[in-house]
């Protein structure tokens, strides 16, 4: 039996991240403590200025913490040297912006390609991985197309593409449905959650939305800089809404990642609304 699918594959242990001095120190990380395992789709969820962008940067080896460590795939990425940090943001982690920040005087294709070269595969062999991920993300027949001339749904997919051009290990995704109708957030989300499962590896996506943080396999929620687990009917229905359901929610329902049986089973004791 292969065990390492039961290892963690990142660890974030004793995190934090301050600002500032004295008593205008804020404290904006606080001592952040939780495991990802291979093909996990993580939601983070919480109120604006509750350190879920600043925890982001972390994971992203963007921001230094001031205390605590990360460790991916055993290996503690605060001890990396500058050029080996620069080496680890670009071949092991994935970047998908609110914004998209695809290049707009390129096409979708091109927007790939660039990802590619810059880690030194040849312009062939660019262009035909790119053109996979394009497909499995359902967007190939706009390969050609400009950035400026795709929707919005179009773009987010291309970013996830892009994202995934380097085959990272970890793929950190910064509010991907802001900008989209809820019908093509959900399709966009959808199809991240497939990607990270296929490929085994870690999701770990920002949002405000209660329905997107649904679909995905585990709930973190940020308050005050605090990381904590959360049931799926905490987040479907808020604090108020879970203590009424909480004495007929079995720790079994969630436990291990929510399944679409687990939503199911979790939606049914929810109060229905009125109309």
């Amino acid at each position: 039996m292969n065990e390492s699918r039961f290892r963690p594959f990142l660890r974030v242990v004793g995190l934090s991240h301050s600002y500032g001095a004295g008593a205008g120190e804020v404290h904006a990380v606080k001592d952040a403590t939780f495991s990802m395992f291979p093909g996990d789709f993580v939601a983070l969820v919480g109120p604006s200025g509750s350190g879920k962008t600043t925890l982001l940067a972390m994971l992203g080896a963007l921001l230094k913490p001031t205390a605590g460590r990360i460790f991916l795939n055993g290996e503690d990425i605060g001890l990396l040297p500058g050029r080996k940090l620069a080496a680890y943001r670009r071949e092991t982690i994935g970047f998908v912006f609110q914004a998209n920040n695809l290049v707009p005087y390129l096409t979708a294709r091109e927007n790939l390609q660039m990802m590619g070269m810059r880690r030194g595969a040849v312009t062939k062999e660019a262009r035909l991985r790119a053109d996979r991920l394009l497909e499995e993300l359902g967007v190939a027949h706009r390969a050609s197309a400009l950035a400026t001339e795709l929707s919005g749904g179009e773009r987010q997919r291309v970013a996830i593409a892009r994202a995934l051009m380097n085959e990272p290990q970890l793929v950190l995704v910064d509010e991907p449905t802001a900008s989209l109708d809820s019908e093509r957030g959900r399709q966009v989300v959808e199809a991240l959650n497939a990607e990270v499962k296929a490929r085994r590896v870690l999701g770990l996506m920002v949002t405000h939305d209660r329905a997107m943080a649904s679909t995905a396999d585990r709930i973190l929620e940020m308050r005050d800089g605090v990381v904590s687990d959360q049931t799926l009917a905490s987040v479907l229905i808020g604090d108020e809404g879970q203590q009424a359901v909480a004495t007929k929610v079995q720790p079994s329902m969630w436990r291990g990642g929510a399944t679409a049986r687990r939503r199911r089973q979790l939606r049914s004791l929810l109060p229905r609304r009125r109309r």
